[in-house]
């Protein structure tokens, strides 16, 4: 009898000392329609390359593969839509579905007949191990990633046109070089790369699409940390900065769909909700033509896949 007496305390004990479970900020977030395979849409295909090298990023090769729509016509030159971390978007099953979504919307003339350009970013893998993971499930080797994607320069954007467009088109696509039927894509620190390319090149670039976007300072950290090893090497810019960067130069001819998360990180780099709000503040200002949406999720792709179809509906409404 005490014992039965004793079992709600010791109840109450256990329930007080547990911890909280933490709430799932992206459960919310599944794909829609848009992102699912329908019966009597014309498929595109994707066909996966490798780049061995670069002049740009000398050493650094790369995965990257090409999606080319069904009603893709040779005679013709077609739009173009370019994503970082590209590998991750080309699956048909995948988080983002770029190819399924891509099916759907030009078959239902949301967009027009555009072809997509996936494009990881520089690797080197482990001599000792070239393919060998870590526990995660990375290759080991070195990843030219920050460098490339998180860097306020035009060496990316540079990279992007004078080595992957043209290598795009060897494989027999013709693409447009009006900047008006040119998009880019990416999330994270590829989602700051998406945006630097459009800033960089204009003339190159006019759409864009950034979701968790890394505009923070992340290179302006990590340069500082490789500057007390060797003072040769210089401190670069963040991404913190573009805010006044867009706010004291003449606005640009780019259209912006962004995407963020009020429980996005934040780490001795910056805060990434407050830093995503910035920059539409200040695309606001200068009257660009934009779209933010600020979810509740974290760091991750859900809510930006979520949106993928209505991002390039509206990223590509007056193109056709």
């Amino acid at each position: 009898m005490k014992l039965l007496r004793l079992l709600p305390c010791l109840l109450a004990i256990s329930l007080l000392g547990a911890e909280p479970k933490k709430p799932d900020y992206d459960s919310q977030y599944v794909l829609g329609p848009d992102s699912q395979e329908k019966e009597g849409v014309p498929k595109g295909t994707v066909t996966e390359y490798e780049m061995t090298d670069s002049k740009a990023f000398p050493g650094y090769g790369r995965k990257w593969a090409l999606y080319v729509p069904k009603q893709y016509d040779p005679t013709k030159e077609a739009c173009l839509m370019i994503f970082q971390d590209g590998l991750g978007y080309a699956s048909r099953n995948g988080q983002w579905r770029v190819p399924v979504v891509f099916d759907n919307l030009i078959a239902q003339g949301k967009m027009p007949v555009t072809v997509a350009l996936f494009i990881n970013p520089g690797f080197i893998p482990d001599p000792k191990k070239p393919n060998g993971k870590d526990a995660k499930g990375k290759p080991l080797g070195k990843s030219n990633r920050s460098f490339e994607y998180d860097n306020v320069t035009d060496l990316y954007p540079k990279f992007l046109v004078e080595e992957m467009i043209p290598l795009a088109e060897s494989k027999g696509v013709k693409i447009s070089k009006d900047p008006l039927r040119r998009g880019i894509a990416g999330a994270s620190s590829g989602g700051i790369c998406a945006f630097n390319a459009a800033w960089q090149r204009p003339e190159s670039f006019s759409k864009v699409f950034t979701t968790i976007g890394s505009f923070t300072n992340i290179r302006g950290v990590i340069s500082a940390r490789e500057h007390e090893k060797d003072p040769h090497r210089p401190i670069e810019k963040g991404g913190n900065l573009y805010p006044q960067m867009i706010m004291d130069s003449p606005k640009k001819n780019i259209r912006i769909f962004s995407q963020d998360g009020s429980h996005d990180l934040t780490n001795e780099f910056g805060v990434w909700p407050e830093a995503n709000q910035k920059m539409a503040d200040a695309w606001k200002a200068k009257g660009y033509d934009y779209k933010f949406v600020m979810g509740e999720g974290t760091h991750n792709g859900r809510h930006g896949a979520q949106l993928l179809p209505e991002a390039m509906t509206w990223l590509w409404r007056d193109v056709r």
